[in-house]
């Protein structure tokens, strides 16, 4: 072989690939043409190996957009302290209060008996803390622990007529 050939093969080569090149968008351009025509007509197009909008979602993402549109999230926290209130604070703790109204982030506590409500007041923090750790975010900020409810005297042998306790630092 001589020189001279050589330096035509190249060239050669380079051409051929131009050409490859341009018959391959030609081909593509048809295509695009005749995915355009086929969604008129309702045929089925199908999508190549990339992302698309139409391809299958995680179960936990769609219901995580769902939940924040609809506004439910508050709902499920609710539900998950609810359900889970005997594993998240404890079976002794949870035999001796309840939960009684959960507006996140503040949670209300019923106790049994002031002896029981002072001492969730003292196990307060301790309290919040397995609630974050069981819930796994910080929906809980507040606690507000409530006694149960004194005796009224308005009735009965010890009820006295006139205007009450305001009566008497006058």
């Amino acid at each position: 072989m001589s020189g001279f050939e050589r330096d035509f093969s190249t060239p050669v080569a380079a051409l051929e690939a131009l050409d490859r090149v341009r018959r391959m968008e030609v081909s593509e351009a048809k295509f695009v043409r005749h995915r355009r025509r086929s969604r008129l007509r309702g045929e089925a197009v199908y999508s190549g190996s990339g992302k698309d909008r139409r391809d299958p979602a995680a179960v936990s993402s769609v219901l995580d957009s769902l939940n924040s549109e609809r506004g439910w999230s508050s709902s499920i926290d609710i539900g998950k302290v609810l359900g889970r209130w005997p594993q998240l604070v404890g079976a002794q703790v949870a035999m001796h209060c309840t939960p009684v109204d959960f507006s996140p982030p503040l949670l209300i506590i019923a106790a049994d008996s002031t002896t029981w409500a002072t001492q969730l007041r003292v196990l307060k923090p301790t309290i919040l803390k397995k609630l974050e750790a069981g819930l796994g975010s910080q929906t809980i900020t507040e606690i507000e622990i409530r006694g149960p409810a004194g005796r009224s005297f308005k009735r009965g042998r010890r009820s006295v007529a006139g205007r009450g306790p305001r009566d008497t630092f006058g």
